[in-house]
């Protein structure tokens, strides 16, 4: 069984309260994270088996984190916590190779369901989302279309949709402002959006930002 969790949300309370329930259902806790950057130096560090990810990060949130995963720990298996439970939400973390979707609105006893599927390597949904999951396949609906911005260029944008300047963007990013707005106009052109407002639409269309 594969019990080596780390836990990833950016309020302390919730972190402390997460770790306490999975610890008593016999996982262990190697790492906590404030956010999804700091999620990844921890798993790159620990390679733990699980990571337990809010969907809601600054910097980094559970879906961009669970891809960047995959690729920086392969064996780690994501579980990402949401409030949302539309069907493009949904798809959208399968897509982003998620094993476990499970609702904020939920029982914490749904947390340890998902872990402990997840950990025999299964994939576990909440009640309140396998059923959109079934009816989307029934439907034929599609998978949201792929993004075509880099990791970097989602973060710029994602600060920008939460209200930073790019002055901010660069301070958060630890890179420099001119380095910030190179990303920034990057993206424009790849989008063809030039006002804030569509930004910010964007963002929350494809999962990155919530406002």
């Amino acid at each position: 069984m594969f019990n080596r969790v780390l836990i990833a949300d950016d309020h302390a309370l919730v972190r402390e309260g997460i770790g306490i329930l999975i610890t008593r259902g016999g996982f262990t806790v190697v790492a906590e994270a404030s956010n999804g950057q700091e999620a990844l130096a921890h798993a790159s560090r620990c390679q733990p088996d699980m990571a337990v990810l809010d969907m809601s990060m600054p910097i980094m949130n559970g879906l961009e984190t669970a891809q960047e995963l995959r690729k920086l720990s392969p064996q780690t298996r994501s579980i990402v916590l949401s409030r949302h439970d539309g069907v493009n939400y949904v798809l959208a973390a399968m897509r982003a190779g998620i094993k476990g979707y499970v609702l904020k609105s939920q029982s914490v006893v749904e947390l340890l369901q998902a872990l402990n599927d997840v950990s025999t390597g299964g994939v576990y949904l909440s009640p309140g989302v396998s059923g959109v999951v079934v009816d989307a396949v029934r439907s034929n609906s599609a998978v949201p279309d792929e993004d075509p911005l880099t990791g970097r260029e989602r973060q710029v944008l994602k600060l920008i949709a939460e209200g930073y300047s790019t002055k901010e963007c660069a301070t958060v990013l630890g890179i420099s402002v001119k380095t910030a707005d190179s990303h920034r106009t990057r993206f424009v052109g790849k989008l063809g959006i030039h006002g804030t407002a569509g930004l910010v639409r964007y963002a929350v269309r494809h999962h990155f930002a919530e406002v």
